[in-house]
């Protein structure tokens, strides 16, 4: 085919609808592959989008982990930012589960991480309507409370969690522990756990928390 100077300033120029097709013959074979990244970026956005509205309502003020008698003990304190709509549905009778996560791992330069111990302690807020009180259960012990702020006070601290047996630390090695607070949004009502998604106000986890231990416990 022989290309002329008439046919190259048409293309130039501003085109029409014909003559774009004509300089760009393989336009429409192009338009399906730009809508499908288009939908792949917006769909990989909105998974990444609940992961990124997670990490509030909670943090760690100070944590410390001690070699006792019982075991590697931890404990925490917590700033947490419980909802009103938590306390209005928790007084409906909606109890709510709330996780603290643990983890310790050791570095090698050789391979992968290795996880020495991994340790989880359940909360679990309800409310009793007769005697108009809120039950807080930690690791099975209950006690029952007064006012929202006594939850929030009891679910702000760890006291004493033994995360894990004397004798597993090599002393003089250097440990990476860490440790998160979150909502258990698993156990929600499946309409809460819509609610998840579409509201700040049911977001609330903690980042992780990461500090260095030496094998004697110390940071």
């Amino acid at each position: 085919m022989t290309i002329t100077t008439d046919f190259i300033t048409r293309c130039w120029r501003s085109p029409s609808r014909r003559e774009r097709a004509a300089c760009w013959p393989f336009r429409d074979s192009f338009t399906p592959l730009f809508r499908g990244l288009s939908i792949f970026c917006v769909l990989v956005f909105g998974m990444w989008l609940p992961h990124i509205a997670a990490a509030e309502g909670a943090a760690f003020q100070s944590v410390r982990l001690e070699i006792t008698d019982e075991g590697y003990q931890l404990d925490a304190e917590i700033d947490i930012a419980l909802t009103a709509g938590m306390q209005e549905a928790v007084r409906k009778g909606v109890p709510l589960y709330f996780i603290v996560e643990f983890e310790l791992r050791r570095g090698r330069w050789y391979w992968l991480d290795q996880v020495v111990a991994r340790a989880t302690r359940e909360r679990r807020i309800g409310f009793a309507p007769l005697t108009d009180q809120y039950r807080v259960s930690v690791s099975g012990v209950s006690q029952n409370v007064a006012s929202f702020d006594d939850v929030k006070r009891i679910l702000s601290r760890v006291r004493s969690w033994t995360v894990l047996e004397k004798g597993r630390l090599k002393p003089g090695e250097k440990y990476e522990a860490a440790v998160r607070f979150r909502l258990d949004t698993s156990q929600l009502p499946k309409p809460f756990q819509l609610n998840v998604l579409a509201s700040k106000e049911w977001s609330l986890s903690s980042d992780w928390y990461r500090w260095t231990v030496s094998g004697d416990g110390k940071p």
